[in-house]
């Protein structure tokens, strides 16, 4: 958890908020299918539903006050990846920093799949 000291007290933001903004932030881009998990039991990937969609969401706090952020994403078929994966770094990094005002050091956006449908 990173706390933020003020004039009117400590500000302190959760883990669980960085991991909804950040993963709101990612299916919000263009060509992002939603977030994903790998199964323990079958090694599967699956699709997260809207409101699990934290599960394919980690967030690392670092020493220096900064955080750095794993997502986890299922993409549409025939996207170019590279561009889906540079503009879900944009926007995160952006509306993580807005929202929360702490530095986000990495975004780093693995695709486990592709949705053929």
């Amino acid at each position: 958890m990173i706390c933020q000291k003020t004039d009117l007290g400590l500000i302190c933001v959760d883990r669980a908020v960085y991991t909804l903004i950040s993963g709101y932030a990612a299916t919000k881009c263009f060509g992002v299918k939603g977030m994903a998990v790998r199964s323990v039991t079958d090694g599967l990937v699956h699709l997260l539903r809207r409101e699990a969609m934290s599960k394919g969401v980690s967030v690392t706090f670092r020493e220096d006050e900064s955080i750095e952020i794993d997502l986890h994403i299922i993409v549409d078929r025939g996207v170019n990846i590279g561009a889906i994966g540079a503009s879900i770094i944009n926007e995160v990094r952006y509306n993580v920093s807005r929202l929360t005002g702490t530095k986000v050091e990495a975004v780093n956006v693995f695709v486990d799949s592709v949705h053929a449908g």
